[in-house]
């Protein structure tokens, strides 16, 4: 199995950058075919949390572009 594996990766980097990234994003989204319902209830919950911490007033809200902006300059 670990050959085949090593076969493939061999082929797939001679692959041109831009079918590397196709295959890339293609591989990576196979992973999201298998749902997992409690990882699912988890995130509602979360997303509900927050989003009441937010219309209680106990978070603040920043503009995207702000967010965008900040995530940015830790990037670089």
């Amino acid at each position: 199995m670990l050959s085949k594996l090593k076969e493939i990766e061999e082929e797939a980097l001679r692959l041109a950058p831009n079918e590397r990234a196709l295959l890339a994003e293609r591989l990576i989204s196979s992973l999201d075919d298998e749902e997992d319902p409690e990882a699912e209830r988890l995130w509602i919950e979360e997303a509900e949390r927050r989003y009441i911490a937010y219309k209680e007033g106990r978070v603040k809200a920043k503009p995207a572009e702000l967010v965008f902006k900040e995530a940015r300059s830790k990037l670089k």
